[in-house]
């Protein structure tokens, strides 16, 4: 236990540090270069042009924390590699922008390796070609719910950060230590990048950034499993059902800011009639800075959604209350979030 602790500590304390000192390096080198995120007065209010390559700051103490303290592993290495490809598909869009087609693609092919490590896993979730269609479709739209949440300063970052501590405390607590340690070194690399990223901010993600935090949360269905899931299902008929929706139950909630996010600008898109791949205002962070909010209060109500559906989630998962319970602080959740973003 000593061991384990000690290597969650040092996980944890490298990867920020490491953040620390490289981001800042990032910074130069992405002003050296041009690259900016330049104010256009219809998405991007930011005074001053701000520099890209925040994605380069998380994966890289990200990855080298790995390579220091983590077991070697076959489907990390799916994992690793799909993270990879997310994170260069981010780049060059962030470089040239690409068609949503070409996107879309290159998180497909991304998704198909985190399938394919999930095989290595040998969960219940893995039964049927069923499932793990579902799964691909859940993975594409968490990715692409963490690229439509960035657009303000710290929000993609807290967010994740909020998924996986939530992700980490369940990890541990089911004794998952590899799953715990692999959260460890991603939960320091965000919090070093969120320290230059917090209003007013000196870098952002980016597209890289966020299709990798994205891809990287999307797998969690993948490394834990809920306790309620058991084998008796099975014997009625409708097994699967109640696998493929438990299992996606509790990482859709611990996600479920980001994922309402997404679900909102699909409707609110597709009623105004515009494509749902295009950019628009619609956001509930530009929503409410437009009621007057300043950006620490939009972060500090979207971390509180954040916190309270991962509170549901974890006393579910862990039998401690009923199904009615759960759906009704679920439902009261939604409620306030209506009342606060849509009123």
């Amino acid at each position: 236990m000593d061991a384990i602790l000690i290597r969650h500590i040092f996980a944890i304390t490298f990867s920020c540090l490491f953040g620390l000192y490289l981001i800042p390096i990032v910074i130069k080198a992405a002003i050296k270069i041009r690259f900016f995120d330049a104010p256009d007065g219809k998405l991007k209010h930011q005074k001053e042009p701000v520099p890209y390559l925040g994605g380069i700051g998380v994966f890289i103490p990200f990855i080298t924390t790995l390579g220091l303290c983590y077991p070697f592993q076959n489907h990390i290495l799916w994992l690793l590699l799909g993270c990879t490809l997310l994170l260069f598909i981010g780049l060059i869009d962030d470089i040239k922008v690409l068609k949503p087609s070409q996107k879309f693609l290159g998180q497909t092919i991304a998704v198909l390796c985190f399938i394919k490590g999930g095989f290595s896993l040998k969960t219940d979730f893995m039964i049927s070609l069923f499932h793990m269609g579902c799964l691909g479709f859940w993975m594409l739209t968490v990715i692409n719910a963490f690229n439509l949440v960035d657009v303000m300063d710290g929000l993609c970052a807290t967010l994740a950060l909020c998924g996986a501590l939530a992700f980490f405390v369940f990890s541990l607590i089911n004794h998952i230590y590899t799953t715990s340690l692999l959260l460890a070194a991603f939960i320091g690399s965000i919090l070093a990048f969120l320290f230059f990223n917090k209003p007013n901010a000196k870098i952002y993600l980016g597209d890289s950034g966020s299709l990798f935090i994205g891809g990287f949360l999307s797998t969690m269905p993948l490394f834990l499993s809920c306790p309620r899931i058991s084998s008796h299902v099975f014997d009625i008929g409708i097994g699967w059902f109640f696998v493929l929706f438990e299992t996606l139950l509790v990482p859709t909630l611990v996600l479920a800011v980001p994922l309402i996010e997404v679900a909102s600008l699909f409707a609110i898109r597709s009623y105004i009639g515009i494509p749902f791949y295009n950019g628009s205002p619609h956001h509930f962070s530009i929503y409410l800075q437009k009621k007057g909010k300043n950006k620490w209060w939009v972060l500090l109500f979207a971390t509180i959604m954040a916190l309270l559906f991962s509170m549901f989630a974890g006393l579910f998962m862990y039998d401690l209350i009923t199904w009615w319970v759960l759906a009704g602080g679920v439902l009261a959740c939604l409620g306030a979030w209506v009342l606060v973003v849509f009123r």
